[in-house]
């Protein structure tokens, strides 16, 4: 039950991760400038809320590692089991991550200038921690330096391409509207980016695989769980490209059933990025020999 219980907090942590890196991709950075302040109006809910759940997951799956390294659910309340859980590798990265968490959360806050710029850099030191845990972080050295530098490029690019799939649905009901032409600039940038970051999570994936277990194997419970992880990948691929290659070209024709189905495809495919993100919070807790 504990390990179901941090096998969700991890869940809920890399997607609250991945939304705030979103939002602030386009906020910060996609977006033209006339349409950014509209975007960091409508985009502070969504991203304060992520920025709490961020922390609380966080907090939470110190704790819960605690109950795991210790002797269950009465480890996951005792100061001193945290202090033990700082002491470990996992532990001082993870103190790091949930400090960077709380700032972010400050930072939204607190709104400065180039709030989004700030929490956009923020995220991506957030990504990169997350690089110094779990089975990324098995091998010392040299390899161990390429293994986390490429677990880190993996992180963001997956978080580029999944978290900019929902802010991408409101620019797309912003394309209706008197903001069209913006809200189609960003869409398109997000494309454009968005060939890179695919083309990055794959190859990046392909690599996590050969320097975790040698290549793809259906041997491990751990091989067999890839495969399923591959699998949901593939058919995200499949439907981005027919997004933007069959779906996208036809939007000129300002065709009601093709909008409905751009809409129902994009949302599909924000469902496959979520079970491909649950199955790696679940085969993470899994050795992979």
């Amino acid at each position: 039950m504990l390990t179901a219980l941090y096998v969700g907090l991890r869940f809920a942590h890399f997607a609250t991760l991945m939304v705030a890196f979103g939002c602030t991709l386009y906020a910060g950075w996609w977006a033209p400038i006339a349409l950014r302040r509209l975007l960091v109006q409508r985009f502070f809910r969504l991203l304060r809320g992520s920025l709490v759940l961020s922390v609380l997951t966080a907090m939470l799956m110190l704790m819960a590692q605690g109950g795991l390294m210790g002797d269950g659910w009465s480890d996951t309340w005792r100061p001193e089991v945290w202090q033990a859980v700082v002491q470990t590798h996992f532990g001082s990265v993870w103190l790091w991550q949930i400090v960077l968490a709380w700032v972010a959360l400050g930072v939204a806050w607190v709104q400065p200038r180039q709030m989004m710029r700030r929490l956009l850099l923020l995220c991506v030191a957030q990504f990169i921690l997350l690089a110094g845990v779990g089975h990324a972080a098995m091998s010392d050295g040299a390899l161990g330096v390429l293994q986390r530098v490429n677990h880190a490029i993996h992180l963001l690019c997956a978080g580029a391409w999944v978290g900019g799939l929902i802010p991408f649905l409101y620019c797309l009901r912003l394309a209706k509207g008197r903001w069209r032409q913006p809200a189609i600039a960003t869409m398109m940038r997000f494309s454009r980016y968005g060939h890179l970051a695919v083309a990055g999570a794959i190859v990046s994936g392909v690599v996590n695989a050969w320097l975790i277990q040698g290549g793809f194997t259906t041997a491990t419970s751990y091989g067999l769980a890839l495969w399923v992880k591959c699998g949901f990948v593939a058919l995200m691929v499949v439907v981005a490209l027919a997004n933007r290659y069959l779906l996208v070209p036809r939007m000129s024709m300002a065709s009601e059933r093709v909008a409905r189905i751009f809409l129902w495809t994009t949302q599909a495919e924000i469902i496959l990025g979520a079970l491909v993100l649950a199955s790696v919070s679940l085969f993470a807790t899994w050795e992979p020999f």
